[in-house]
């Protein structure tokens, strides 16, 4: 087939130029590269962030797309690594989203890479976190953590600090003035420790996440609670692979804790090992 015209631009802010890129199908034939963002993919407002791509295969250049934009949003050549970075000085709500890389290699180009979810926080106001029955549980009892919010409508997101497990999401599926849901975490050893926060998103926007809730200190007490041990049950996922769909628990303006049953399980853990590529 005949070459189309494809626009790339420098950077975000930069000068467009023209590149004549053939349509064939079998151009688009070399391994996708991989991606990922550092220090992380959940970034406050305001901090920097760097997305990071990186091919089996000698690259010429590296383009950086994002979801439901056609064009490239970002061109860059590799370094000595053969890695390409697209650096982001200042994380806003425009730059939150799903992002991909691809690569050309002389006359072929690459697949996309695997999607990359950027989150910024800090768009809206917190949600409350607290623990029932309490924030002191016994080895091998159960709590269950409830997140609430009056202002933001979407979902609910639970993150442990230190980053070692994967954020645990609830899609709440009708829209009442207040809701909450709960995160069941259970039969609790040592590892379920720590810190504990959550967030609030819009149901249009998923990706751009409230401030984060007061942090929720859990402490696991019993024999062998010093003896902090790694799970061994936990399955491997990928972020944002188990969220659930619930219906939320309305709260009266008195109570901010709802006696209702919690919903059901999720499908997987609430935490597992995060797999990567």
């Amino acid at each position: 087939s005949s070459p189309h015209l494809l626009l790339l631009p420098k950077n975000p802010l930069g000068s467009w130029r023209a590149q004549r890129v053939r349509a064939d199908g079998d151009q688009w034939t070399l391994p996708k590269p991989s991606i990922w963002a550092h220090p992380g993919l959940i970034v406050t407002k305001g901090r920097p962030v760097t997305i990071w791509c990186q091919a089996s295969l000698r690259a010429d250049g590296y383009y950086l797309y994002k979801e439901r934009v056609p064009e490239p949003f970002w061109e860059t050549s590799p370094d000595s690594s053969n890695k390409a970075s697209f650096p982001f000085a200042s994380m806003s709500s425009h730059s939150a989203g799903r992002y991909q890389c691809v690569y050309h290699s002389r006359n072929s180009w690459s697949q996309r890479s695997d999607f990359l979810p950027l989150v910024v926080t800090g768009v809206y106001g917190a949600p409350s976190l607290s623990a029932n029955p309490g924030p002191v549980v016994v080895l091998g009892g159960t709590v269950s953590l409830s997140c609430s919010s009056q202002v933001i409508w979407g979902s609910l997101h639970l993150l442990k600090e230190g980053g070692a497990d994967t954020p645990q999401h609830v899609e709440l599926t009708s829209h009442p003035e207040t809701y909450h849901a709960l995160f069941p975490v259970g039969p609790v050893n040592t590892s379920h420790a720590g810190t504990y926060r959550c967030y609030a998103s819009p149901q249009s926007y998923p990706y751009m996440w409230s401030q984060p809730s007061d942090p929720l200190h859990l402490q696991v007490t019993g024999e062998g609670a010093l003896s902090p041990s790694p799970p061994t049950s936990w399955p491997h996922c990928r972020p944002w692979a188990n969220v659930r769909r619930v219906s939320p628990i309305p709260l009266s303006p008195s109570d901010q804790v709802s006696t209702g049953s919690p919903p059901s399980q999720p499908s997987r853990a609430p935490w597992c090992s995060l797999e990567t590529a």
